[in-house]
């Protein structure tokens, strides 16, 4: 969740949504987002939306400290079923990331898991995620984690060598994460992650080769391997400024991205998005897969952004004002904005290319079309019926452009 929030439209004191939001709900997969903001230590790369004891002191109280943080969040659960009304879907998917939300007792996860079941309702099969720390869990945590509902777990592994750990100010050890989807996996998590990152400055072939085989190795059913950005603002940032460390190009990360196909590939795991590989449907991120969707989720914590119907708005970024506004019984939005068709018809291009399915093509127009062609005959993608109106895939060249090729296809 990036720290920075856009500008937008004033969300009313109530939360209140237009009608045209929640026309056809019913038809569409609701989820949560959860934003535990607390971290130890904050990573030289981070430039999300996060505080550590330090930079809260003084800056908030007592309505900002982690022991009453789950109360709090329930309170805009407790917001989200009435603005939503008698709107009768359960909750398909609920995710809890940070931030370090494994910072917080295990019971306080499961009391915000709670308070979504006794407002909304779980489907049967709900899928229930939470980011983890290798270093903030044991298998005592896990088993209460597993035992309050949670099924999912994404553990936040970077890397397996040492010196790599050491530039992103990660503070576990080698070794670590794969104990961890061990203990996950003994205390009945059907499906767990593991969160690699390529490019780190310092870098070599051979440490992410040894990072995606020790990932591979502890056996998780999912992967997600993202290219390190340096984001302007943080540590990281400052230090390659100052030459102490070097930056990494393009042409490495496409070249760490293509070990990391071959890799995966080769271990059983296949690409459903970008970045994120799975050994199953069953394994992949369904979460995710509402974003990338278009469907409609409600994040609840500071700064979470949510989307219902075409409606967007993102909450105040500190948790102090979080939990003013919210003990105060106003919505704790921070501004929001009503989509226009074309706004969710480059939107559903920009996030739908990522996917193995693709981009229908009837998404596109003349121009488009016209870029689609190009980029077919360059071999960046390729065209598959899996409906009458056919779709734009991706190929694996494609995928290393994937950025480009998208901008050609919005015209």
């Amino acid at each position: 969740m990036p720290s920075a929030l856009p500008d937008g439209e004033p969300v009313p004191a109530d939360g209140a949504l237009p009608a045209s939001a929640l026309a056809g709900a019913a038809d569409r997969p609701l989820g949560f987002y959860l934003h535990v903001p607390y971290c130890a230590t904050r990573c030289g790369y981070c430039d999300f939306n996060t505080y550590t004891a330090t930079e809260l002191r003084g800056s908030g109280g007592v309505l900002a400290s982690r022991d009453n943080y789950a109360e709090t969040l329930a309170e805009e659960v407790r917001l989200a079923r009435k603005v939503l009304g008698d709107d009768p879907r359960p909750v398909r998917t609920v995710f809890v990331g940070g931030g370090t939300p494994t910072l917080l007792a295990a019971r306080d996860l499961v009391r915000m898991l709670g308070v979504i079941r006794e407002e909304f309702g779980l489907a049967e099969d709900a899928e229930v995620t939470t980011e983890a720390n290798p270093e903030s869990v044991d298998p005592a945590y896990l088993a209460a984690l597993r035992e309050g509902g949670f099924n999912r777990i994404s553990f936040g592994m970077q890397s397996a060598r040492q010196h790599v750990l050491k530039v992103l100010d990660r503070t576990h050890t080698p070794g670590r994460p794969e104990r961890c989807v061990a203990e996950a996996r003994a205390a009945g998590f059907e499906h767990v992650n593991l969160d690699l990152i390529y490019g780190t400055p310092g870098e070599s072939d051979d440490d992410w080769r040894a990072s995606l085989d020790a990932a591979i190795g502890a056996g998780p059913d999912h992967v997600s391997a993202y290219a390190l950005i340096v984001e302007e603002g943080t540590q990281l940032a400052r230090r390659i400024r100052r030459g102490e460390v070097p930056m990494t190009d393009d042409d490495v990360h496409a070249d760490r991205y293509l070990i990391a196909e071959e890799v995966l590939s080769g271990a059983g795991f296949e690409w459903y998005e970008v970045s994120n590989w799975a050994t199953s449907r069953a394994g992949r991120c369904l979460h995710n897969e509402l974003y990338w969707r278009g469907a409609d989720w409600w994040g609840a914590g500071p700064g979470a952004h949510s989307h219902v119907g075409g409606v967007r708005w993102w909450n105040v970024k500190h948790p102090g004002a979080y939990a003013a506004a919210l003990g105060e019984g106003r919505s704790p939005g921070a501004g929001g904005e009503v989509l226009t068709e074309e706004d969710r018809r480059v939107e559903r291009i920009l996030l739908e290319l990522r996917l193995r399915e693709g981009v229908p093509l009837s998404l596109l127009r003349d121009q488009g079309l016209a870029a689609a062609r190009r980029a077919l005959s360059e071999g960046l993608l390729q065209e598959r019926p899996y409906d009458e109106e056919g779709r734009a895939v991706l190929t694996l060249r494609g995928r290393l452009l994937a950025d480009a090729v998208v901008r050609d296809l919005v015209d």
